[in-house]
């Protein structure tokens, strides 16, 4: 009897132990990438596979938003705010082998920041006068005036440190710093990604990650609770959160994203041209409504463009609020009664659900609305690129993106040179203080030209297996960060 107790004791220590080194993770998304360069690309799904897993930058954001040191161990910056010298950690490889120098720094921004680059964030760029390489260890970046946000733009995704010999087939074969390397792409399907064995950091828990593509929530539903995916970071049916809450095989992951999720107007197509007509759809929007019917109550309703928690973050919602009087009122000063607009809408739930809702409370007020559903690429390429559209429905996840509307030829086209020249004041400001200010006058003045009906800001709602640790809760960038990610049985 005593053999069968120490063999039992045996057998459940020993699948203990089997279950403890369990190393690979499946991991749900809703969109899938449309290619995985992301120095070309402007679909967060890039990020959500590469950041920090297979490409790294001379920094990177942590999982509360802090700037951390990468490819860079440290910096320093000039007592005039103009010049940061990186000094780089020793040892890195490419994925093909090569070595990561200084160089390749040098290549990376400069093709950045040149005339013909693809990069979709060129205003991360735009201040860099010179490149250097000081030696292979050492870089020094030269700026046009001073940034006290330079370390953070070089955080983001598009800054990603890349190699001359790789960077023409990043989209389809990334060649990366990271702890993960590309084992295979299966188009429609997945992303699966290894250890990298010669990266310079510390190693990864996981030796392999799948990212699987999941559009329909039903679908993304059933993956979850038969076990074919392991974790979904931002799940795309938070009405079913509560089922998951209440079961102790699963953790239920909320916290907040940098998605504000807009209705952008394009600028370029009258009558939207007409602030009187922009007020008029701000008014019409009822922003509980659509958190309530399409989010199930996860975001917080925003009336500029900048986020929540942000310390430098004002309350405008009041300025946009729930009048649709005031909707009818505007549109017939402007002669825009009977009108018809597109509303183009990309895959995920808070569009196409928030859409069905917004189409009716435009209804409301008079204005009809011809909705087209449109898979990512479709969208990135007659929407983002191609300026086709009227209205969309669209969360900009890159962090402290306030900057876009400075840019007229942003899809929106929005065009106002006051507001490009207070983007272009914060720029050169390195005080906080008077940061602040120029924050708080940059929000206000895009909420006050009614830019776009500002909706809402994502949550991040995720689930997954509670054996999992190290997920991020939180959302600085589109990322899902592995790089700590590990069972704990």
């Amino acid at each position: 009897m005593q053999t069968l107790r120490l063999a039992a004791a045996s057998l459940a220590l020993a699948a203990s132990s089997a279950m403890a080194q369990q190393t690979d993770i499946s991991v749900g998304m809703v969109l899938e990438p449309p290619n995985l360069d992301p120095t070309s690309g402007a679909a967060a799904a890039i990020d959500e596979v590469v950041y920090a897993n297979v490409f790294e930058g001379l920094t990177r954001f942590g999982s509360a938003g802090e700037i951390l040191p990468a490819l860079a161990k440290s910096w320093d910056v000039s007592e005039d705010g103009t010049v940061y010298t990186f000094h780089l950690q020793e040892g890195v490889v490419f994925h093909d082998g090569t070595d990561m120098t200084a160089e390749d720094v040098v290549f990376t921004l400069d093709r950045a920041r040149a005339e013909d680059s693809s990069n979709a964030q060129p205003q991360l760029f735009a201040g860099i006068e010179t490149v250097e390489a000081v030696d292979p260890a050492t870089v020094r970046v030269t700026l046009s005036q001073a940034d006290g946000a330079f370390p953070f733009k070089m955080a983001w995704g598009d800054a990603v440190i890349v190699a001359p010999e790789s960077a023409g087939t990043l989209a389809s074969a990334p060649v990366g710093t990271g702890p993960f390397e590309l084992a295979d792409w299966t188009q429609g399907d997945r992303v699966v990604l290894k250890a990298f064995a010669d990266y310079w950091g510390e190693a990864p828990a996981l030796d392999e990650a799948t990212f699987r593509f999941i559009p329909d929530s039903n679908a993304a539903l059933a993956a979850m609770l038969s076990g074919g995916v392991d974790a979904f970071p931002n799940f795309p049916a938070p009405e079913t959160l509560l089922q998951f809450e209440a079961n102790p095989q699963f953790e239920v992951i909320v916290g907040s994203t940098e998605g504000e999720t807009i209705l952008a107007m394009n600028h370029r197509n009258p009558p939207l041209d007409d602030p009187r007509v922009r007020e008029a759809i701000a008014h019409a929007i009822d922003r509980q409504e659509i958190v309530d019917g399409a989010m199930s109550g996860f975001g917080i309703p925003i009336g500029s463009h900048f986020a929540p928690h942000n310390p430098d973050y004002i309350d405008l919602t009041d300025l946009s609020a729930h009048d649709p009087e005031r909707a009818r009122a505007l549109l017939a000063e402007a002669g825009a009664e009977d009108l018809s607009l597109r509303l183009m809408l990309p895959p995920p739930s808070y569009a196409r659900r928030g859409g069905e809702i917004l189409a009716s409370q435009l209804r409301d007020v008079g204005i009809e609305t011809q909705i087209t559903n449109l898979e990512w690429a479709q969208w990135l390429e007659q929407v983002f690129n191609g300026h086709d559209f009227d209205l969309t429905i669209v969360s900009h996840t890159e962090p402290m993106d306030i900057d876009i509307y400075a840019r007229p030829d942003y899809y929106f086209g929005y065009d106002n040179p006051d507001f490009q020249a207070l983007i272009e004041e914060l720029e050169g400001t390195s005080d906080a203080e008077a940061r602040s200010g120029l924050l708080a006058d940059a929000q206000r003045m895009i909420a006050e030209d009614y830019v776009a009906g500002f909706l809402f800001q994502l949550s991040k709602t995720g689930v997954a297996d509670a054996r999992i640790e190290g997920l991020w809760e939180n959302a600085p960038t589109q990322a899902n960060d592995l790089t700590g990610v590990r069972w704990t049985e």
